[in-house]
C-alpha cells in the first residue's frame, strides 16, 4: 500500500462543502425512488466491489459521505487508499439505514471510481521514474468543482501537487509572458507585485526557448523555471545552464514512452496535465449483502 502525507488542502472544512454541494445536485428535495420504495425501517448491509486492477482512493472519502448523512452507519474498511486492488477485492462493507445507503451509493461510486483511475495512472507513471530524483506533479488541468478530490488521488498514487489555485503560488506563463512584453518583464513585475503586496508566494517561470532561459536567469529571484515542450536535448542544455540557481520543471508532451528519457535530462520535476484529465476511471461497485 502506499502511504503519503495528508495534503493541507484537505481541511475538514473543504471536504464537507465539497460534500454538502455534491449531495444536493444529486439528492435535490429528495430521493423519492428510495422514498418510494424502501420501508423508513429497513436497514441494509452492503459491500464495495472491486472489479478492475489499480490503485485504490476515495475510501476516507466515502467514510466521510456517510457519517455527514448519517453516523449511525457502520462500515468495516477492509482495503486503505493507496491499496493495490485487484477485481473480486472488497474495499469496505457498509451496514445501516437502507434509505441512507442508497442516497449516498452514486456520489461514493463517481468519486471513488475516478480517484482510483487517477491513482493508478499517477502510480503508474511514478513507478516509470523509479530510480530517478524526478518527482511527479499534476497541474490545474482539473475537472472544475472536484480539483480538491483529484489533486488528493494524486497524492495518494504517489504524486505531488502542484500549486492548488491561483491563490497560492505564482506561476508566470506564456501569455502572461507575451502580455507583460517579455520573461524579465513579467519577473520584474511580479517581484514589484509582491513587495507593494507583502505577499510570500513561490514563483515560477514558463520558459519556451534557450533564450528565455537566459532573460529568467538574468531576472532572478525565481524558485522554479519551467521548460516548456522543449526537446530533451534543450532541456540538458537548459538544465546545465540553469544549475543550482533554482529548481527545474519540465512540461508539455510528455506520455509513458518519454518520461523516463525526459527525467534523463536532469529536470527536478515533471508536471502532467494527462494525470487528471485523461483517465479510465476504475470499475467498482456497491452490492447488497444477502
Amino acid at each position: 500500500m502506499i502511504r503519503r502525507s495528508h495534503p493541507s488542502y484537505l481541511t475538514q472544512e473543504s471536504i464537507t462543502s465539497f460534500i454538502e454541494s455534491a449531495l444536493n445536485e444529486d439528492i435535490g428535495e429528495g430521493d423519492h425512488t428510495s422514498l418510494a420504495t424502501v420501508p423508513q425501517d429497513s436497514t441494509t448491509r452492503v459491500q464495495l466491489m472491486v472489479k478492475d486492477s489499480g490503485i485504490l482512493a476515495g475510501v476516507s472519502l466515502a467514510q466521510q459521505v456517510i457519517a455527514f448523512v448519517d453516523p449511525t452507519v457502520k462500515m468495516d474498511i477492509l482495503l486503505e487508499d493507496g491499496s493495490v486492488i485487484k477485481p473480486g477485492d472488497v474495499a469496505f462493507i457498509a451496514e445501516g439505514p437502507a434509505r441512507v445507503i442508497l442516497s449516498t451509493e452514486r456520489l461514493i461510486l463517481n468519486c471513488m471510481q475516478r480517484m482510483s483511475g487517477i491513482a493508478t495512472q499517477t502510480h503508474k507513471l511514478c513507478q516509470l521514474l523509479e530510480g530517478t530524483k524526478v518527482r511527479l506533479m499534476d497541474t490545474r488541468k482539473t475537472t472544475p468543482n472536484f480539483r480538491l478530490m483529484e489533486k488528493w488521488a494524486v497524492a495518494i498514487g504517489g504524486g505531488i501537487n502542484h500549486r492548488f489555485g491561483l491563490y497560492d503560488k505564482i506561476m508566470i506563463k506564456d501569455n502572461h509572458v507575451d502580455i507583460a512584453g517579455g520573461v524579465g518583464q513579467a519577473i520584474a513585475r511580479v517581484h514589484a507585485y509582491l513587495k507593494k503586496t507583502g505577499k510570500h508566494l513561490d514563483i515560477e517561470v514558463e520558459t519556451r526557448t534557450m533564450r528565455e532561459v537566459e532573460h529568467a536567469l538574468e531576472a532572478g529571484g525565481v524558485d522554479i523555471i519551467m521548460l516548456d515542450n522543449m526537446g530533451i536535448d534543450e532541456m540538458k542544455e537548459a538544465v546545465k545552464r540553469i544549475g543550482d540557481t533554482c529548481k527545474t520543471e519540465a512540461s508539455g508532451g510528455i506520455t509513458e514512452k518519454n518520461i523516463r528519457a525526459v527525467a534523463a535530462s536532469g529536470v527536478d520535476f515533471i508536471s502532467m496535465g494527462a494525470l487528471t484529465h485523461t483517465v479510465r476511471s476504475i470499475d467498482l461497485s456497491l452490492k447488497v449483502v444477502r
